[in-house]
């Protein structure tokens, strides 16, 4: 049995400060290097290699018309996707950009490619998720979740996606809790999911801005799909909820584990499983960030570390002990001991 890796070793190694909020961030594999974008519009690489302390530079790479929201990896490229509905494929080697498409005519909240590389997944505030080739750029299906079994003044937003680790599968998320997971091959849904204690607050214009499920992320054997949000809200203006993390069987249609601490406050924005699928990298905040360690085992918080901003992405490789977190005016980056 492969061991369980202590979490309790990751340690706060680096803060880099940035002007913009960082909504997006992907490490490159193999390397120090990552691509970001946030609320200045643009897109940046940045090798933590090559610069010491605070003292870095990072390389632009282009910009959007509005906020960058989501950045996959694939094909030698970063793909994001943003606010103005587009997704842009920049080249990693060269720093230019190789296309545009105009993906969706609402904003985009999330972009995920499949592990092998071959497919990108963008989800938006149209309730359309679309495939997408990674090398071409062309469209490879359409999914739209046409149900009447939505729960009651649910505003329907997809905010996240993810894929299976073996790209057969998709889970696609709205904001009023509905799961669905989808057949990569064919387009159809395989099975829905009610994630009910996710908080669903707002009204009017506010209603798209607060609540919900903001996070997904399967095991590594597939098996698991774990959905993060916010329980009940009692002041929206500073997210003071219960961060919320369920988990399910999903080809079961059960739900296996609920992780959720009134001390911890705040959206799940982000959830990423180790290799060894036995415990859960959930990330997120309030005014300010938290990251929590879960163990599925014992179905309890393993460790639990205060950010010093609210996260709204990380990425983390493994084998490298790495994981960088991006956030309100910071990038973090946390290193294994050992």
């Amino acid at each position: 049995m492969t061991s369980k890796t202590n979490p309790e070793t990751f340690k706060l190694v680096q803060e880099l400060p940035r002007h913009e909020v960082v909504f997006a961030l992907e490490l490159v594999p193999d390397t120090r290097r990552f691509v970001f974008g946030g609320s200045d519009f643009k897109v940046y690489e940045l090798d933590l290699a090559a610069g010491g302390g605070e003292t870095f530079e990072a390389r632009e790479l282009g910009s959007h018309h509005s906020y960058v929201t989501g950045i996959a990896l694939a094909s030698g490229a970063a793909v994001s996707g943003s606010y103005d509905g587009r997704l842009i494929w920049w080249d990693l080697e060269s720093g230019t950009q190789r296309r545009s498409v105009e993906a969706h005519t609402r904003w985009i909240r999330g972009v995920e490619a499949a592990r092998d590389g071959t497919t990108i997944a963008s989800v938006a505030d149209d309730m359309v998720c679309r495939l997408w080739d990674a090398t071409t750029g062309e469209q490879l299906l359409e999914l739209h979740d046409q149900t009447e079994d939505r729960p009651p003044q649910s505003p329907p937003l997809l905010l996240a996606c993810a894929f299976t680790p073996d790209g057969r599968h998709l889970a696609t998320a709205e904001k009023g809790g509905r799961v669905v997971v989808w057949d990569v091959a064919s387009g159809r849904s395989v099975v829905a999911l009610h994630s009910l204690g996710m908080d669903r607050w707002g009204t009017g214009q506010r209603r798209p801005s607060r609540g919900a499920v903001r996070s997904l992320a399967f095991s590594p054997d597939g098996q698991r799909l774990a959905v993060g949000g916010i329980g009940k809200i009692n002041n929206v203006d500073s997210l003071d909820g219960n961060a919320r993390v369920e988990i399910f069987d999903w080809r079961q249609g059960e739900r296996t584990h609920v992780f959720l601490d009134d001390k911890v406050k705040g959206l799940v924005e982000r959830l990423e499983f180790p290799p060894n699928g036995d415990w859960l990298i959930a990330a997120g905040g309030d005014n300010a960030g938290f990251l929590l360690l879960l163990d599925l085992d014992s179905n309890a918080i393993l460790a639990q570390q205060r950010v010093p901003m609210h996260i709204h992405d990380t990425s983390f490789d493994a084998a490298a002990g790495l994981l960088v977190a991006a956030g309100f005016g910071k990038i973090a980056v946390f290193q294994k001991k050992g």
